[in-house]
């Protein structure tokens, strides 16, 4: 089963948000096999981001991060038929342009489901499933 990733769980995973949320998050990623596991570009743009004006990690350091993720799992780009998918989610289910070129990307990549917080958990679209890999029920 193919597996995408979040920003959320990326930044997590870097110590965004304390040791506990890291240590969550790293169980997480270490949870599912490599082979299992995608990145949409997306998530790691937004991971740059944050890592730079949340986090103020120095561009390079952020940049060092984004590089790990970008050579350890394959990487979903947003092309022009994601983009056009995404804004069908925006307008059809009101999710935001950035979470929906997520989701969109996920579908393409044939992924099963999508880890995030920033979602409604248990939503299905494409085949792909948003599940919280945060909260107290665990990911089937």
């Amino acid at each position: 089963m193919r597996i995408a990733f979040d920003t959320n769980v990326l930044a997590y995973a870097e110590g965004v948000n304390g040791e506990a949320r890291k240590a969550a998050a790293t169980a997480i990623v270490r949870g599912f096999a490599e082979e299992e596991i995608v990145l949409p570009v997306q998530a790691l743009a937004e991971l740059f981001t944050v890592l730079t004006r949340k986090a103020r990690w120095l561009p390079e350091k952020a940049q060092a991060a984004v590089v790990a993720w970008y050579d350890a799992f394959p990487v979903i780009d947003t092309s022009s038929s994601v983009l056009l998918e995404a804004m069908e989610l925006v307008a059809k289910h009101k999710l935001s342009s950035w979470d929906a070129i997520v989701l969109a990307a996920a579908a393409h990549a044939e992924c099963r489901m999508l880890l995030s917080e920033d979602m409604q958990d248990g939503f299905t679209w494409r085949g792909v499933t948003v599940r919280n890999p945060f909260t107290v029920t665990p990911i089937p």
